[in-house]
């Protein structure tokens, strides 16, 4: 079974040190079930395609069952597509040959692992249990061209997939959904299987039209394993539900690729996660962390030496703890970011000392007259050098069909402010508490009722 990943990024040669796999080797793996090559066919400043070959060994296939207690002797066992067709054996190899690709890290081209490029991904041959159809069902919602030749009269399929996206992005594309095209796995599915799924579908599973089916088929129609997946998926989705705004496509690159989707809540992350950057911060705070999306961003970025999160939901904690593997992580990693249980509205020495503070679509949970007390605790106590918070644009929500005259984005909100309300909190808190302050937006901006996202950048003077 062969996948290529191609790029015409320039210079495409970028892409060996975002696989870290050099291009001008040839480089062995061994698995429990084969051997897995990844090769260069073309590797120049202008296109460069990397080659994962994945040699299955049918023999010890065989053996393997026969030795878990699998039923050995059925002639299944002896004739089948398990060594020769895309399938669960290949998400393996991705795993395991393109760990650090697939997680999103690339020490000496860190930047370019965050940005979009131009991709195009073959698989061949793979079996569609649905045919092109559903391929094109799976992988076009995430914003890619779905182009595929049948083999013969088959279930198999040349499939080739183009889009602009990040390289980590395919990989995990590929990971869940080559399982759920082939409707078959390899090993034995049990609950630590839904983690996976979570995992790897953070940011796109909860809203893919499909994501029923993808659960079903990733799980091997065990209903039990479905049912906790799809309950899962479903309070991930609620959790967003202020921010089910029109969907704003990354730009494509020069080409005409069709360029990914980007929902608003991942592009407030994204430039929350760029202004702490561009602070300078070595110590950062994420109040009001939930899930620990923002935490997953910022554990990238070596210049943060020291990540708090803190929420007043323990469960949201221990989802967070779960989400970045922290019982998992390095001793050195698991230095770096420590998980509070705590209120915003109280002051709390546990904040004191750090160099920025994150608040993202949080300040619109707190009761009006807390207010006040949420600015004590948070400027005045913690009292961190910069302060970088989002809230939603009341006057954007005209903009949403769904949304009836004076509806609130969400139903926890206490309220959502216009441009000129956070304009006059901002500045009164700015001058109260020694901070100077700067707005932007976030989103496609309309030009008489601006972007769905509203920012503000504390500066302390």
């Amino acid at each position: 079974m062969l996948l290529t990943l191609t790029t015409t990024h320039q210079p495409a040669t970028d892409l060996g040190f975002l696989l870290h796999k050099h291009p001008e080797k040839h480089q062995l793996f061994s698995l429990p079930f084969g051997t897995a090559h990844v090769f260069y066919p073309e590797a120049n400043a202008d296109r460069c395609m990397a080659a994962l070959v994945l040699d299955v060994d049918p023999i010890a296939l065989v053996r393997g069952r026969a030795g878990s207690g699998s039923g050995g002797g059925h002639l299944e066992q002896y004739v089948n597509d398990r060594p020769y067709a895309a399938s669960s054996f290949l998400s393996v190899a991705i795993r395991r040959v393109f760990g650090s690709a697939l997680a999103g890290r690339s020490e000496s081209r860190a930047e370019l692992a965050e940005k979009p490029i131009h991709l195009e991904a073959r698989l061949t041959p793979l079996r569609c249990r649905g045919g092109i159809d559903l391929a094109r069902t799976l992988f076009e919602p995430l914003g890619y061209a779905v182009a595929g030749t049948r083999v013969a009269e088959s279930a198999y399929w040349d499939v080739t997939l183009s889009g602009s996206t990040q390289v980590s992005s395919l990989l995990t594309h590929l990971y869940v959904l080559i399982p759920v095209l082939d409707d078959q796995k390899h090993y034995w599915v049990a609950e630590d299987e839904i983690e996976k799924l979570l995992r790897h579908g953070e940011g796109w599973l909860p809203s893919h039209p499909a994501r029923d089916l993808i659960a079903r088929r990733y799980l091997k129609h065990q209903k039990g394993l479905t049912r906790l997946a799809l309950e899962r998926l479903e309070i991930e989705d609620n959790s967003l539900a202020d921010t089910e705004d029109p969907v704003e496509p990354a730009e494509a690159e020069e080409g005409g690729s069709p360029a990914l989707k980007q929902r608003l809540h991942d592009q407030r992350l994204d430039r929350v996660a760029e202004a702490l950057k561009a602070s300078g911060a070595t110590s950062v705070l994420d109040l009001g962390c939930g899930s620990g999306k923002l935490l997953g961003r910022l554990l990238k970025t070596r210049q943060f030496i020291r990540i708090c999160g803190v929420d007043a939901s323990s469960r949201e904690l221990e989802i967070a703890a779960e989400r970045l593997h922290l019982s998992e992580m390095s001793p050195s990693q698991r230095e770096r970011i420590t998980l509070l249980h705590g209120a915003l509205t109280y002051r709390d020495r546990r904040l004191a000392g750090f160099d920025a503070a994150a608040i993202v679509e949080v300040i619109e949970h707190i009761d009006p007259p807390r207010l006040s007390a949420f600015a004590d605790a948070v400027f005045g106590a913690a009292h961190p050098k910069t302060i970088i918070l989002t809230t939603p644009n009341a006057e954007y929500n005209t903009r949403y069909g769904a949304l009836d005259d004076g509806e609130l984005r969400h139903a926890d909100h206490r309220f959502e402010w216009t441009r000129a309300e956070f304009a006059e909190w901002a500045n009164a808190a700015a001058a109260k508490f020694g901070y100077a302050v700067t707005f932007d937006q976030i989103g496609e901006a309309d030009s008489a009722l601006g972007a769905p996202t509203q920012m503000a950048v504390f500066t302390c003077i």
